[in-house]
């Protein structure tokens, strides 16, 4: 498999200016003639539909919930970065870059990372036209705050509903698009399976959720941005019907899968309070501007001896400000993966609060003795309030209990510079995709990119590729769609036939407990190697001992499901794969083997610095890895230090 990252030549900084150039264009009248995909309706799916309906091409976009306004976009809180340097205190593109390639502990491919530092200034314009409400000076000025990874303030937000609002002003584009014809929205229909045709991506195969009907879809460019696959995991903080089935299928079809190891935990969300729950929740990052993150210095558990006082009830002298105390320069402002790790320790040393000891407190005291408390309400109200909701406690009063989970993940399809995958005209967007975060993503880069690719970059690539390529015209009737249709439906077949005796979600369950405990926030060789070896065994009972109810002709969620959790197992073994072929440790990939004398992640630049992009060989045999070296020019890799 040949991996060409198609970056230009030429300083960085005009290499976006420069490839744009380059492009071959579709001229107006001749983009009615294109019909083109987008599978998902998020920040990246969303935007990238409104904008090539606007542009004239004939579109349609699917997801599998009842509307856009689901997608799991809504669920972002703490805001988006753009390097506007409203705050005068030393921003600039370069320096949003710089904190990128760094954060994602220079795992990242730089011309993506200098590209999307560049086109966030356009992003928030973008928005404000739309009409995103947020926040705003006493002046009128856009508002900004800090977030983990960074020195500045270049966040922008919308109390703790920055992603619900942003995706509102996409929705609404959108919409626009499907009430002017250019867009066909398709809600409850999933994608099952990429059809390619001479080597192209030429359709794709759905099934309605409604009435089980299979069916096939033919364009030029079909067009990936389907989050994320952190729910392999079972308990994250992704919405229950995330997946990873669009890619996982598309993977097998001959896209690079790259870095699936790289998967991010977020430190801040209320801890596990039972085995019933089915997910965990977030508690944005933006609160670790004013929150306070402590524990106690002695151990709460010693013995039959536990310390049961209440936080206000433990004096300043015993408390441990860890972060504070361990990264004075950064403090509670570290990147996820560092603070996720920290959280970790402590609570592995019995210092961890509340009834199962892992967790902290996030203490919000001193914030509002210096600022007041309708200042903070005005930052997190609808924080706050959900946090009560959920724990019953108030967090005005007492401090917050957080833990880390399993938030995104940097790992997707491998893509070039165009956002185009191994296979020529699949094109990848947002979080499906490799290609900006590196080994850790910092703290609301996330909107950023997706929106960035979504209006800013495919409808430059995509005309790029429509122009360059002549496509012959097909059918549905064509004999590759007819061979997918026919492996899609003798899947589903092969499903309800099991007649077994456990549920899906025990499958999913028990796999996401052995990819936390052996390929979660550390891993190491003997622990990588017996989960791989646990997978397949509970792979193989999956295959023969799981009950579908009901069956494929109408609504059936349980079918929908043991279809994901399927593609969950598999990729779950190359995760672990690729964990156990990554000796070194970097960013959210935490190698017990291989940390510094003080326990930070030690990189091995000289025989890792690449990006792994895994090439599906068949049924029966072991993935192939392919390798793109990363070349750092601009920013020179170096020991990743907060303190």
């Amino acid at each position: 498999m040949k991996l060409d990252s198609r970056v230009p030549s030429g300083p960085i900084e005009q290499a976006w200016e420069k490839a744009r150039f380059e492009m071959k264009l579709v001229n107006p009248a001749n983009k009615r003639k294109f019909n083109v995909i987008v599978v998902g309706s998020g920040l990246a799916g969303g935007s990238a539909a409104a904008s090539l309906g606007e542009l004239g091409y004939n579109v349609k976009c699917f997801c599998f919930q009842d509307s856009p306004r689901r997608a799991h976009s809504i669920a972002a809180q703490g805001g988006i970065n753009a390097a506007k340097n409203y705050q005068n205190d030393g921003d600039s593109i370069y320096r949003l870059f710089y904190d990128t390639v760094k954060g994602g502990d220079f795992r990242a491919r730089e011309h993506n990372v200098y590209r999307l530092a560049q086109i966030s200034v356009n992003i928030i314009d973008q928005c404000v036209a739309q009409g995103v409400p947020f926040a705003r000076e006493y002046g009128g000025l856009l508002a900004n705050r800090s977030f983990g990874g960074a020195q500045v303030s270049r966040t922008f937000y919308a109390r703790g509903q920055t992603g619900q609002q942003l995706l509102l002003g996409a929705y609404q584009a959108l919409e626009a698009q499907v009430d002017a014809g250019r867009v066909e929205m398709l809600p409850r229909t999933e994608m099952l399976d990429l059809v390619v045709v001479n080597g192209h991506a030429r359709g794709i195969v759905t099934r309605n959720l409604i009435t089980g009907k299979i069916e096939t879809h033919v364009a030029d460019a079909v067009i990936l941005a389907t989050g994320g696959y952190g729910n392999v995991f079972y308990l994250s903080t992704n919405a229950k019907g995330s997946n990873c089935t669009a890619i996982w299928r598309a993977h097998k079809r001959g896209a690079a899968f790259a870095n699936p190891c790289f998967t991010q935990i977020h430190p801040t969300c209320i801890p596990v309070s039972g085995d019933y729950q089915s997910k965990l929740t977030l508690m944005s990052e933006s609160l670790r501007n004013d929150g306070r993150i402590w524990v106690p210095k002695q151990p709460r558990r010693r013995g039959q001896d536990e310390d049961k006082r209440q936080p206000s009830q433990i004096p300043e002298a015993e408390r441990d400000y860890y972060l504070e105390r361990r990264y004075p320069s950064f403090g509670n402002l570290v990147p996820r993966d560092v603070a996720s790790r920290a959280a970790k320790q402590v609570c592995d040393e019995g210092r961890g609060v509340g009834e199962t000891g892992l967790g902290v407190y996030l203490d919000f005291a001193d914030a509002i003795k210096r600022l007041g408390a309708h200042t903070i309400g005005e930052r997190y109200g609808n924080l706050f309030e959900m946090y009560e909701r959920i724990t019953g406690e108030d967090p005005y009063k007492t401090p917050m209990r957080i833990y880390p989970a399993i938030h995104y993940t940097m790992g997707g399809l491998w893509v070039d510079y165009q956002l185009m995958s191994t296979i020529p005209g699949l094109f990848v967007l947002g979080e499906a995709n490799f290609s900006d975060h590196g080994a850790n993503r910092l703290g609301a880069s996330a909107l950023m990119q997706g929106l960035s690719d979504g209006y800013f970059v495919i409808p430059y690539t995509l005309g790029n590729y429509l122009a360059s390529n002549k496509l012959e015209k097909l059918d549905a009737s064509a004999p590759e769609f007819t061979a997918v249709v026919s492996d899609v439906e003798d899947r589903i077949k092969r499903l309800l036939s099991i007649k077994g005796n456990r549920t899906v979600a025990s499958f999913h369950r028990e796999l996401g407990k052995i990819i936390w405990d052996y390929c979660g926030m550390s891993r190491n060789a003997e622990g990588l190697r017996t989960a791989i070896g646990k997978v397949r065994d509970l792979r193989e009972e999956f295959w023969r001992n799981v009950n579908i109810p009901g069956s494929e002709g109408d609504l059936n969620q349980q079918l929908e499901g043991a279809g994901r959790v399927a593609d969950f197992f598999e990729l779950g073994e190359l995760m672990c794969l690729d964990a156990l072929e990554r000796n070194e440790s970097c960013g959210g990939h935490f190698r017990e083997e291989f940390q510094t004398e003080d326990g930070e992640a030690l990189r091995d630049d000289e025989h890792y610095q690449y990006v792994s992009a895994w090439e599906y060989a068949g049924p029966d045999a072991a993935p192939v890895l392919n390798k793109e070296p990363l070349e750092f020019e601009y920013v020179h890799p170096a020991q990743r230090s907060y303190k």
